[in-house]
C-alpha cells in the first residue's frame, strides 16, 4: 500500500498550471474515484481523498484535485504517482513457475501435462486466462498469465523489447571475454541474425559453467540455439525474469498474483 507521506511527483508544481480534472460523468455513472481507487488496494478511501488533495492522482492524463469525482472504471487510465494501477475488477494477473516436463499450452491433445491443469480451477470459475508467451516443455520458470489482452500482446510483441532473463547450464567452461563478444555481436541463425543484450559467467567447474543471458527475443528455442552456435550446448533452463517481474523464490508449479507496483511496471515497460 502507497504511504501518504510519499512525495507527489507532481509536487511543488503551480497550481494554476495544472490541467483541468477530466469531463465528469453524469450524476449516477460510474464510481467514485476514492472508492476505485480503495477497490484497486492503492489505499484507503481517506487516504486516498488526502492523496488527491495532494495531486498524487492522474486521470486519463489529467491531474485530479476534486473530490468525489465519479470515473468509469472500465475505460479511465489511471496512475498513482506516475505509475499505472489497474482498477477494473475481472483484470487477473498472475506469475507461474513453469515445471521442466510441462507444456506452455492451456490444453494439450496428448494428455501431456500443461499449463492449462495448473489454472484449471480458475478457468472453471469463469476467467479466460492466456499465457504470455511460451517455454519450452524442458524449460521452466517464470511464465505471465493474464486476460489483459491488451498487455499481453504488447509483452509478446518484439517491438517494445521487453527483455527476459534467462539461467543456462551449458556443457563446457565458458569462455566470458570470447562468448560474450560473440553474442553481443551477434550470431547468423538459421532463420536470421541474433543477440544476446547482455551476457554473464556466473560459475565455472567441471566441465560445465552457470551462465546469465538477458534478450529481448522471442524465437522459439532462441537461448537453446544462440549458446548452442557458440559451443555450449543447454542442458538446464529457467526463465527468472520476464521485464520488471522476477520469478524469486517461487517453488515449481506455484502461482502467485502479482502486486500491483509490478503490474504498473509493465504496462510502463510497453507504454500503456
Amino acid at each position: 500500500m502507497l504511504s501518504n507521506a510519499k512525495p507527489a511527483r507532481h509536487q511543488n508544481v503551480d497550481v494554476d498550471a495544472v490541467q483541468e480534472n477530466p469531463k465528469k460523468l453524469p450524476w449516477g455513472e460510474g464510481e467514485r474515484l476514492q472508492k476505485v481507487l480503495a477497490k484497486a488496494g492503492v489505499a484507503s478511501r481517506r487516504v486516498a481523498e488526502d492523496m488527491i488533495d495532494a495531486g498524487r492522482i492522474e486521470v486519463d492524463g489529467r491531474i485530479v484535485r476534486e473530490q468525489g469525482l465519479r470515473i468509469d472504471p472500465e475505460n479511465a487510465v489511471v496512475r498513482v504517482d506516475g505509475v499505472r494501477v489497474v482498477v477494473r475488477d475481472e483484470q487477473v494477473y498472475l506469475a507461474l513457475n513453469k515445471p521442466k516436463g510441462w507444456q506452455s499450452t492451456m490444453s494439450d491433445e496428448m494428455g501431456r501435462p500443461c499449463v492449462g491443469d495448473i489454472v484449471a480451477e480458475r478457468i472453471a470459475a469463469g476467467q479466460r486466462l492466456f499465457h504470455v508467451g511460451r517455454l519450452d516443455a524442458d524449460t521452466e520458470g517464470l511464465l505471465l498469465l493474464t486476460n489483459d489482452g491488451d498487455l499481453a500482446h504488447r509483452l509478446m510483441h518484439p517491438s517494445y523489447e521487453v527483455s527476459k532473463t534467462y539461467l543456462a547450464t551449458v556443457n563446457g567452461e565458458v569462455n566470458q571475454r570470447h562468448v560474450a563478444k560473440l553474442l553481443r555481436e551477434g550470431v547468423e541463425l538459421e532463420d536470421g541474425p541474433a543477440k544476446a543484450d547482455k551476457f554473464q559467467v556466473l560459475e565455472v567447474g567441471q566441465g560445465k559453467s552457470l551462465v546469465k543471458i538477458v534478450l529481448h527475443e522471442g524465437r522459439k528455442h532462441i537461448v537453446r540455439r544462440l549458446l548452442a552456435e557458440v559451443g555450449h550446448p543447454v542442458t538446464a533452463l529457467v526463465r527468472t525474469h520476464v521485464g520488471p517481474v522476477a520469478l524469486g523464490d517461487q517453488r515449481p508449479g506455484a502461482l502467485r498474483v502479482l502486486g500491483r507496483d509490478e503490474i504498473g511496471k509493465l504496462y510502463e515497460a510497453v507504454s500503456l
